[in-house]
């Protein structure tokens, strides 16, 4: 399929909503946030602080009377520069075009598997400003393959799964890690949505550089298509 039709495909899965994140918060509970330099919020505090950034989302979903804040996707973003995992040479080569869609909300909320798949791999991706531990799940819908990713979860997500376990649509998987295991964020789930895999384990880019952006929009759609967060 090409890039468009493969779009259409994931839209048309489920006319309705799916959760990635526990289901027992109605959609009338999410509400929109900027995690960019558009966003002047994030300039009354030190976003190098996974404790700060703890303070700021819990103050934003408070003041809108909300559960979860949502967004970021194709999102460029300035936080990735407080780690040198994603710092390259230029600016051009500096990974900070964000992949998937982030849903920020407290630690332990349950993860759930947004569509029927099984575990492909799983990881603990340990390095500063990276995913902790992680999931990815690997969905055939008639001919198409592809996969789910989901990013910062607890250590206990990954303690007892096996490769090739199954996970029914809505079946939780995990739970959200705090700051001292998933990267050093204020926790979240970073979910995205992969076509090609390529050879990768556990794992996968979810920031693209500028010069790299036109092949990963294609590889990794929004995956809003799936969760139609956006009414």
């Amino acid at each position: 399929m090409y890039s468009e039709e493969f779009n259409q495909f994931l839209n048309e899965i489920s006319k309705e909503p799916l959760h990635v994140i526990d289901a027992t918060n109605s959609l009338e509970s999410y509400f929109p946030i900027l995690i960019s330099s558009k966003n002047k919020d994030l300039q009354s505090f030190d976003i190098s602080s996974s404790a700060a950034w703890e303070i700021y989302i819990n103050s934003f979903l408070n003041k809108h009377k909300a559960k979860i804040a949502f967004g970021g996707y194709l999102e460029k973003r300035n936080i990735y520069d407080r780690s040198d995992y994603f710092k390259n040479i230029s600016e051009n080569e500096k990974r900070n075009i964000h992949l998937g869609i982030d849903l920020w909300c407290c630690e332990k909320t349950k993860v759930l598997a947004v569509l029927d798949g099984e575990v492909h791999s799983f990881k603990n991706n340990n390095n500063f400003g990276d995913y902790g531990p992680t999931i990815l799940l690997k969905h055939q819908i008639k001919k198409e393959i592809f996969y789910t990713l989901y990013g910062h979860l607890s250590l206990k997500s990954i303690e007892s799964i096996k490769i090739g376990d199954t996970f029914l649509k809505g079946n939780s998987i995990g739970f959200l890690g705090d700051s001292s295991v998933n990267g050093d964020y204020a926790p979240h789930l970073h979910f995205q949505i992969i076509r090609d895999l390529q050879d990768n384990f556990g794992d996968y880019p979810g920031v693209s550089s500028k010069e790299n952006i036109a092949f990963y929009k294609k590889n990794c759609p929004n995956p809003n298509l799936l969760l139609k967060l956006v009414r």
